[in-house]
């Protein structure tokens, strides 16, 4: 059996591949969902558009299950927490989810422009609010959130949806969603052709810098506005005692700690910077795989920094720091943690062979032929 710490440094790296899975492929869907009204001029480019991610969308919002469950079953306390502070969130966040599959089932079922148009408009709620969402709450969690536990370690979650809305998150939201915009415009450069493929390269672009920009602004707001969170007490085991009286400093500038400790781990944050270039010149060079290589690799990049900035942090307490929950005082036992790791080196595996083996067989541009070729077999 592996050592306990080990299991709980393995989890935290499966949950952080879990979440880069379902922000890269599930992203692009979401990129898409957001242009569909803006860069699709008419019925068919739209279905077009909708078309391109309509074999993929729904396996691509696994990942998010996954990493949902596995949060559930490796950092209980930490999913407690998570969804007594963001309670409201999710539940927007849930509803604009719901709108997509209803959007692309419902959209076709009558032939009216102002039926479509509905539609159409749900769809691109339905994806920008989890997009923004997602970005305030790793914003939330980075500036912590005003939680505490009482004696008997029950949770005490003092705020409301508002308070998670602040200039720092909201950049953080807004960096989110030029993410999965750069994302689903790459997309629709390797699956469309003509008017749609020039505009889909243009919005790839403009987003492209807007990450740049982004990331580099929350950079500064974390060196020089935001207080970083430092566990300074050992923690070797799990018990109400530790969870609720480890020493954690705070201090301005402190998130970025671990890249003075390990200065090769700023490759990450470099990679956040250097790599919406990349995108941008590949895409400029016409080079459209490779630009979806560097956009996903993008993606990668700015999630492992923030993790990276945070460890061992998992959800900071702003309210009293002491009771902030880390990766060695909030996980699972050590036997569901061996378990879970068996069970995820064996379903996991098939998981992406089925999901490449799907990417393989539907693999091809689309256009407005394409579309006219098959009225009643397509969304």
């Amino acid at each position: 059996m592996l050592d306990y710490e080990v299991l709980r440094l393995l989890w935290w790296g499966i949950i952080g591949v879990l979440l880069i899975g379902f922000a890269v492929t599930d992203g692009f869907d979401m990129g898409v969902g957001m242009l569909l009204c803006a860069i699709g001029r008419n019925n068919q480019q739209r279905r077009v558009m909708i078309n391109s991610i309509a074999p993929h969308w729904d396996g691509n919002q696994v990942w998010l299950v996954l990493a949902g469950g596995a949060l559930f079953a490796a950092w209980p306390t930490v999913y407690a927490t998570a969804f007594s502070g963001f309670y409201g969130a999710m539940i927007l966040l849930l509803a604009a989810l719901y709108c997509r599959p209803l959007g692309f089932d419902y959209r076709q079922k009558i032939d009216h422009p102002a039926w479509r148009k509905f539609w159409d408009w749900l769809l691109t709620v339905g994806s920008g609010v989890p997009a923004l969402l997602f970005g305030v709450a790793f914003g939330n969690l980075l500036q912590g959130l005003p939680f505490q536990f009482d004696q008997d370690a029950r949770i005490h979650y003092h705020g409301n949806f508002l308070d998670l809305l602040t200039l720092f998150t909201l950049l953080c939201g807004l960096l989110s969603l030029s993410l999965l915009l750069l994302q689903g415009s790459v997309w629709l450069q390797l699956k469309t052709h003509g008017d749609l493929h020039q505009r889909a390269r243009r919005v790839t672009h403009g987003m492209s810098i807007s990450v740049l920009l982004c990331f580099a602004l929350a950079g500064f707001f974390i060196r020089y506005q935001i207080e970083g969170y430092q566990l300074t007490s050992a923690i070797d085991h799990q018990s109400i005692a530790i969870l609720l009286n480890k020493e954690i400093t705070r201090q301005v500038g402190g998130w970025l700690n671990n890249f003075q400790y390990y200065p090769l781990l700023t490759l990450f944050p470099l990679g956040g910077v250097a790599l919406p270039l990349a995108t941008l010149l590949c895409s400029w060079k016409r080079r459209e795989g490779l630009t979806f290589c560097c956009s996903s690799a993008t993606i990668a990049c700015i999630i492992i920094t923030a993790g990276v900035a945070m460890f061992p942090m998992l959800l900071p307490s702003s309210r009293l720091p002491a009771h902030s929950l880390t990766v060695w005082d909030a996980s699972a036992s050590q036997k569901t943690l061996t378990l879970m790791l068996w069970i995820v080196g064996l379903f996991l595996p098939l998981v992406l062979a089925y999901t490449i083996w799907c990417y393989y067989k539907m693999w091809g541009r689309l256009d407005e032929t394409t579309i006219e070729n098959h009225q009643h077999s397509l969304y």
